[in-house]
Parts: structure tokens; sequence; C-alpha cells
């Protein structure tokens, strides 16, 4: 076997979901193993780097969930993907992108993944993305989305022209959402898994690029301009 392939021993329990990582960089699967960890339900029977050795592990391990993470460079995911597709494997593929752009998720998702989640996301979209998938949905960027790929594409777009209308990236949109729901700083933090410190940093560069200098004026700003309509 391809030495940088793990495989997990032992027979999974009941109900447990199985999960295998691939990925170019051995410490980032290493990291979203420890991550999954943190779900008793989630287990992660192997992870291998990109190429053909993973259409192989997935056929010998045949898991519930293959986190497909995506090359710094190049298209090696989508050859992965047709890959998976040729042998006919029934895998729930998750992109784990670099960024989430139209052309990568209309690719994906007419490869066969079930989803394309950005590797910066917050912890709890991934575990909501995977339970997603597994309940047969597609998931695409923050939320469930229709498999319809131009329908979902479409949401994408719009998602991309809002935020980008102020140059506001996911991040600071979903820090506006914590901010409409009431949220403090430190439950913003424990929402998106981030320091409070990254909170304010967020907020301070959300007032600026808004023009704006206080909660309630966010919040009107947001509202009179509809950025998250759609997101």
């Amino acid at each position: 076997m391809d030495v940088d392939v793990a495989v997990q021993p032992g027979a999974p329990s009941a109900g447990t979901i199985r999960i295998v990582i691939a990925d170019e960089s051995p410490i980032f699967r290493d990291g979203l193993r420890r991550l999954l960890e943190a779900d008793t339900r989630l287990r992660t029977v192997g992870d291998t780097r990109l190429g053909s050795t993973v259409p192989a592990l997935v056929g010998q391990l045949r898991p519930d969930v293959l986190l497909l993470g995506a090359a710094s460079s190049g298209d090696l995911w989508a050859d992965t993907l047709r890959g998976i597709a040729s042998e006919a494997v029934p895998v729930r593929t998750i992109l784990l992108a670099n960024a989430i752009d139209t052309r990568q998720v209309t690719t994906a998702l007419q490869s066969g993944a079930a989803g394309v989640l950005a590797k910066d996301s917050a912890p709890e979209l991934l575990f909501k993305s995977i339970e997603a998938v597994m309940a047969g949905e597609c998931w695409v960027g923050t939320e469930p989305s229709s498999r319809n790929v131009p329908a979902s594409v479409r949401r994408l777009d719009h998602e991309r022209r809002h935020a980008l209308g102020f140059g506001l990236t996911r991040r600071e949109l979903d820090i506006i959402r914590a901010v409409l729901d009431g949220d403090t700083n430190r439950e913003i933090a424990a929402r998106l898994s981030i320091s409070e410190n990254t909170v304010k940093r967020h907020l301070m560069h959300t007032f600026n690029k808004m023009g704006v200098s206080s909660r309630v004026e966010l919040a009107l700003f947001a509202a009179h301009h509809r950025l998250l309509e759609g997101i």
C-alpha cells in the first residue's frame, strides 16, 4: 500500500458515519481527523493524499463520506471525482475547496460530489454538511442546496454579488448575521469557533467597509441593502 495511505483498524459501531479524508497536506489531514473526533458519531477509517490512491482506497473501505480537499493548484480533485464515479462506488463526496466559486461548484456537482464547502469554514458547518449529505441533501457553501446545478450556481452567484458589492468576506457576513441575531461578541465567538479578539477585528473591518460605527447602524445598513438575502 502507498506510504501516504493510512487505514484505521477496527470495526465501526452501529450508527457510525465512516469517513475517508483525501488531501495533499498531511498536516491538514491530521488536523481534520482530530476535528472529526469531536463528534462521536464520526469515525475516520482512512486518509490519503490526492491522486490515484483515492478511488482505490474508497473502493476498499467503502466509507459513507469522502472529504476531498482541493489542491492548491490544478484540478486533480476533479480527476479524482471522475475516477470515483467511473468505479461506481456509492460514497457521498464533499469537496473542501480553497474558496467557493461557481466554476468549482459546477464542476464538482457535475462530477458527482454531494457538496462543496470552503476549507476555512467554521467546524459546525463541516458537521452540518456531513449530516446534510448523509440525509440525501446537497450542500453548497453555507447551507443545503438544490441538486439542480444551475439553481445552486445561481444561488452562489447571488451570494457573491451581495458580498462583493461591499467587499465583504464570507466570515464578515457570518458576523453580520450573528449581530442581527442579537449575539454578543462572546456568543459570536462560540458560534463561529473563533476568539473574541478575532470577532472584534472582523467587526472593525466590517464597520469600516460599510461606513458605520455601531451595531445598530450595522443592522440598519444590512437590512436596507438586504445583505443577507438569499445567503
